[in-house]
């Protein structure tokens, strides 16, 4: 979700119209706000403890969920004032990387402690905008290539940088080369989120930074998934021609994960409605502006799975994990698991409801447990996880 929301429609609400009174009557549906706001009322029902609860799922139906032992448990909770982190990637040592968005300075974690490695130039903090998603070269082990998307004077833009290990295995930082740039920032929508997929290639999720008609304009970056080389250019294979353009018709792209199967999926933060967990096909076109959420439109894909109410989500990162996509979720202020199955999604089941506050990115580290990161205001910290076995 995000700010900037009036004005939006919706060609459809099925799943709203179908939402209990009761969230009704809490103003669920009717909350809107930047992804900064605080939680509203009427919250979904959070699976713990091994009980039997429900959740509302999208559409409004409601499915058990919180079988005993099944839910994720914390491991460690890592209190290492940060502020404001925004992506966590892991080196093959276990090491973690940690950008956060009002800084210049990249961190890592060992042992339990945060240490600065090094600042990246030209990141101009403000809003939404800053320094934000990280991702490791697919050849790190040879190339020790760090790529990080920030926000410069006057785009966003993406870089990369060697991390160089001296002494005693210290990691430092070395110079920045941009590698892309000219994607529109803004204050809000303004995306951030980059990975490398199983092909090779770096994919980019980017907002349409409070310019709507950049989503469905195939010749602007904003309001798409773009697939670049890792020199960024334009991906061999892309669907339309010489173009980095992967997918379009986004609003505010926040999460990007591939399944065992090399699906890619991706989460979107909705207007005052309809954040989106969403299955992304070459070429597709999800709708945005004309419309949100799964209103059955087949000129557009609609999204696998729904939050109609973004005060219960606001879906960030992204993971997928023994097939399970996890979403850390910020006005939410709670984990979101949805089951996938092929290409279809489950109902989604919440956890740590109010526990952690907002959350911002979800990893796998290489140990099997997955980080979660919080975005509070100083200091933050990250959660380690232990998923079921």
């Amino acid at each position: 979700m995000g700010c900037g929301s009036s004005g939006r429609r919706r060609a459809s609400l099925p799943f709203a119209l179908l939402r209990p009174l009761a969230l009704l009557l809490s103003g669920g549906l009717l909350l809107s706000g930047c992804t900064a706001g605080p939680p509203a009322p009427g919250s979904t029902t959070t699976a713990r403890g091994g009980t039997e609860p429900s959740a509302t799922a999208p559409g409004g139906s409601t499915a058990p969920v919180g079988r005993p032992g099944k839910e994720p448990s914390v491991e460690q909770k890592l209190d290492l004032g940060l502020d404001l982190p925004w992506s966590v990637v892991f080196l093959p040592d276990r090491t973690a990387v940690i950008s956060e968005r009002d800084s210049k300075l990249l961190k890592v974690v060992r042992n339990g402690e945060a240490t600065v490695i090094g600042e990246v130039p030209g990141v101009v903090p403000g809003g939404e905008g800053g320094l934000l998603g990280l991702a490791l070269s697919p050849g790190f082990s040879t190339d020790r290539l760090l790529y990080f998307y920030y926000t410069a004077e006057s785009d966003n833009r993406i870089a990369r940088a060697r991390l160089e290990a001296g002494p005693g295995g210290k990691l430092t930082l070395g110079n920045s080369t941009v590698v892309f740039s000219g994607i529109r920032k803004a204050s809000t929508h303004n995306g951030g989120r980059i990975r490398f997929g199983p092909d090779g290639f770096l994919y980019v999720g980017t907002g349409d930074a409070q310019q709507r008609e950049q989503a469905q304009d195939r010749n602007a970056l904003g309001g798409k998934i773009l697939r670049l080389t890792p020199d960024g250019q334009p991906a061999p294979g892309n669907p339309f021609g010489d173009n980095p353009v992967y997918s379009y018709g986004h609003r505010n792209v926040q999460g990007l994960a591939w399944d065992k199967d090399g699906r890619l999926w991706a989460s979107e933060f909705g207007p005052d409605v309809d954040d989106e967990l969403n299955l992304i096909r070459p070429g597709g076109n999800y709708g945005w502006p004309e419309v949100t959420g799964a209103p059955g439109r087949g000129e557009f894909i609609d999204a696998k799975a729904v939050w109609p109410s973004t005060s219960d989500a606001s879906p960030s990162g992204l993971e997928i994990t023994g097939g399970v996509a996890y979403t850390a979720a910020l006005r939410g202020q709670r984990l979101w698991t949805v089951p996938l199955d092929g290409e279809q999604a489950g109902d989604p089941v919440s956890y740590f409801t109010g526990e952690f506050g907002r959350l911002r990115d979800v990893s796998l580290a290489s140990d099997g447990t997955l980080w979660v990161l919080s975005n509070n205001e100083s200091p933050d910290f990250a959660l380690r996880l232990r998923l079921p076995g």
